[in-house]
């Protein structure tokens, strides 16, 4: 092992595929993973195809011990074998689960978690989303130790990323999940050998990141200004991503950008469309353009084909 420490066992909880850099750094540093737990199969697609996430593919790819318990907080199976593992560590990265007072008091060195922000900055489950959605600069991973708060254990190490001004979080998620694995190792060799002391956090300085629902995609022209709506849709991807109606029929909105050329009054969601090219009011004289769109029922276009088989007037209203 190469500045680490002496090699651990572990149990590894990890669901996405966020969480499969740090599982293969974990086994390239040295350390015995004795259990990989994830959540359960879930239906995936239209079609429902039951498909196994993408920890336990990676897992079960390096000849890794495999569980996936439906519940774990009362479940006496599953606290006897990791009872029985005896682990030095537990590395939660992205699991989805909370983790009961059991599992936090049982290893010796606690439980590891990386949480992509700089926390005490958006706790919660969507903190790369909202990081993005809420226009900031910059971001970056921590690893805390798990306490039964919600993303409030002490810090062990943080390192800042920046968030480039057209970065979508599915770039950022990429980021983060690569730049968090050689810190999840950097952490547990000093956490072993004493040479990283934890940190409370400063409650008083929390924001939350809380989960995604289906509105927060919604775009609302009258109270959010076109960057701000260019944010949300840069934050918001994959789901719920960008949306309005017309017509009475949803229209989700795949690309845009900040109309910087595009300016005058109009109330917000009327459109313009100049050159074949299709333009929204926002909140404070801004506007964004819409370069390729979904009507409800229909097939993304750019906007030019889009606008060429739907001819809007100009009193044509979004929302």
């Amino acid at each position: 092992m190469r500045d680490t420490g002496e090699p651990l066992k572990l149990i590894f909880c990890g669901t996405p595929q966020f969480a499969v850099p740090t599982l293969e750094a974990l086994r390239a540093a040295g350390h015995e993973v004795a259990l990989v737990v994830s959540q359960p199969d879930r239906p995936v697609g239209r079609a429902g195809r039951l498909t196994a996430p993408a920890v336990k593919q990676a897992a079960l790819a390096a000849g890794l011990a495999v569980t996936q318990p439906e519940k774990i907080r009362n479940n006496a199976e599953f606290r006897g074998r990791l009872e029985a593992i005896a682990p030095d560590a537990i590395v939660v990265v992205a699991y989805g689960r909370i983790i009961p007072p059991w599992m936090l008091e049982l290893p010796r060195l606690g439980c590891i978690n990386l949480h992509g922000s700089l926390l005490p900055r958006y706790r919660g489950a969507a903190p790369i989303q909202w990081a993005v959605a809420m226009g900031d600069a910059f971001t970056g991973n921590t690893t805390m130790l798990l306490e039964e708060g919600l993303d409030t254990g002490p810090i062990l190490l943080q390192e800042t990323h920046e968030i480039a001004p057209d970065q979508t979080a599915v770039e950022l998620f990429d980021v983060l999940a690569r730049a968090g694995a050689p810190l999840v190792v950097k952490t547990l060799g000093g956490l072993a050998g004493g040479a990283i002391k934890p940190r409370p956090q400063n409650d008083a300085d929390a924001t939350f990141a809380p989960l995604l629902n289906r509105d927060d995609g919604r775009m609302d022209f009258a109270e959010r200004a076109a960057h701000e709506l260019y944010n949300r849709w840069r934050g918001f991807q994959p789901w719920p991503g960008a949306f309005t109606h017309l017509a009475g029929r949803k229209l989700i909105v795949h690309r845009m950008a900040v109309a910087i050329e595009e300016s005058g009054h109009a109330d917000p969601g009327r459109i313009r469309v100049l050159n074949h090219r299709l333009f929204a009011a926002c909140a404070g004289n801004t506007w964004l353009e819409f370069l390729e769109v979904q009507l409800e029922g229909k097939k993304r276009l750019p906007a030019a084909e889009f606008l060429h088989g739907n001819p809007l007037g100009a009193d044509t209203r979004l929302g």
